[in-house]
């Protein structure tokens, strides 16, 4: 296999991300395309497919009941969100120690329910615009475990904020 072809994992390997704990994720559009809305003096507008995002996020803790959702916000060409995952018997421990997992998606996992977000987005987005099978988000996505209250408190700043910065942010080209 070519070297560029090859992916290389975004996840930490050693860590259980179905465990209890706070998560930051970014989800961003198939080729940065802007399908959500745009910027305007510096307040995202939101356009009937970030209507779509905004609706299968806020349904998530119906569907998942080990979900809490924080801070999140659409943006033109991704999707920032914090989310908490809780109920669940273990707990990582600040230096992320937990048993190694398979890397296949674990039930009431990180990535079950980004797995399934993405799906039911993507489903209504193409049935809206009548372009069935077309990818809307990159295939992976950015994640950042919450390791306290502080680090918290400045991811909840960075996605109020967000829309502000729109004209500094590496998504906006």
């Amino acid at each position: 296999m070519l070297p560029h072809l090859i992916r290389k994992p975004t996840r930490l390997a050693e860590y259980d991300y179905s465990c209890t704990g706070g998560y930051f994720i970014t989800l961003v559009t198939q080729n940065r395309e802007h399908l959500f809305g745009e910027i305007i003096n510096e307040v995202m507008q939101i356009n009937s497919n970030g209507k779509i995002v905004s609706e299968e996020w806020t349904r998530s803790p119906f569907i998942r009941k080990e979900i809490t959702l924080d801070a999140w916000c659409v943006m033109p060409n991704h999707f920032h969100a914090i989310v908490m995952i809780q109920g669940l018997e273990k707990t990582a421990t600040k230096d992320h120690e937990s048993k190694p997992v398979p890397r296949l998606i674990q039930p009431k996992s990180l990535g079950s329910l980004i797995g399934g977000f993405k799906s039911a987005a993507t489903i209504r987005i193409n049935a809206s615009r009548q372009t069935p099978g077309l990818p809307v988000w990159q295939r992976n996505y950015y994640d950042h475990i919450i390791r306290d209250e502080d680090d918290l408190n400045r991811i909840r700043e960075y996605i109020s904020n967000n829309p502000l910065k729109w004209e500094l942010d590496m998504y906006s080209k």
